[in-house]
């Protein structure tokens, strides 16, 4: 301390004697204007440090910021497509629902129907058997028969036609394995191969649904 207190006095002595002259009787001044500059030095540079982290907190807080929202945001949209997702899903099982329902309305008198096409073929069998010589005002109760049978065939048919029942008489068509049931084939002169030849047994449609088939005979290549 000695030594530098002697330096300073040496450089002052010159232009600031009064200044040497306190130096020299009091030495501890110097040591007190270094603690203070040095002081001075820290708090500026605390301040600066305060500064430069008042900066940085708003620059971290914005950036925590962002990644929360870019979270949110994500979450959002996930939860929009799920919700999406289950909107469609539940319009798919509703028009599923609707379908069944309206099949069921459509086709739940199919049943009944098959246990009423046995009595139609009972009425057309018995129409069928009656001879069509004997049919003659000499005979009045085989006529009255035959004409109330054929009208209770109109009748039902015209009921099985109000309710989507329809007869299938292929004759001639071509070949349908959905609609028909081949009992046989046989080669007919005359006859395009793949066609119908003879119906054996009338078939019947539900709502263009194939209730029954019809048992047919088919043509064939010779």
């Amino acid at each position: 301390m000695a030594a530098v207190a002697q330096c300073v006095r040496a450089a002052l002595r010159p232009r600031y004697p009064l200044l040497s002259f306190s130096l020299r009787t009091s030495p501890r001044l110097l040591c007190v204007a270094t603690q203070q500059k040095n002081t001075g030095q820290n708090l500026e540079e605390d301040q600066s440090q305060s500064q430069n982290e008042q900066k940085v907190e708003p620059s971290s807080a914005e950036k925590m910021f962002t990644e929360e929202k870019a979270k949110l945001e994500e979450q959002l949209k996930e939860v929009t497509d799920k919700y999406k997702r289950a909107l469609a899903d539940a319009e798919n099982v509703r028009q599923r629902s609707q379908k069944l329902v309206e099949e069921a309305k459509l086709y739940g008198i199919q049943s009944f129907c098959k246990d009423l096409l046995e009595v139609a073929d009972i009425l057309e069998k018995a129409t069928e058997s009656v001879p069509k010589e004997e049919i003659k005002d000499e005979n009045p109760h085989l006529k009255s028969l035959y004409e109330g049978l054929v009208m209770t065939e109109v009748q039902i048919q015209k009921v099985f036609k109000k309710h989507g029942l329809l007869r299938l008489n292929p004759v001639g068509a071509k070949f349908d394995p959905y609609e028909h049931e081949a009992l046989f084939h046989a080669p007919m002169e005359g006859k395009e191969p793949g066609t119908i030849a003879l119906v054996s047994k009338i078939g019947y449609k539900l709502h263009g649904r194939t209730l029954r088939p019809a048992l047919v005979g088919v043509v064939k290549d010779a």
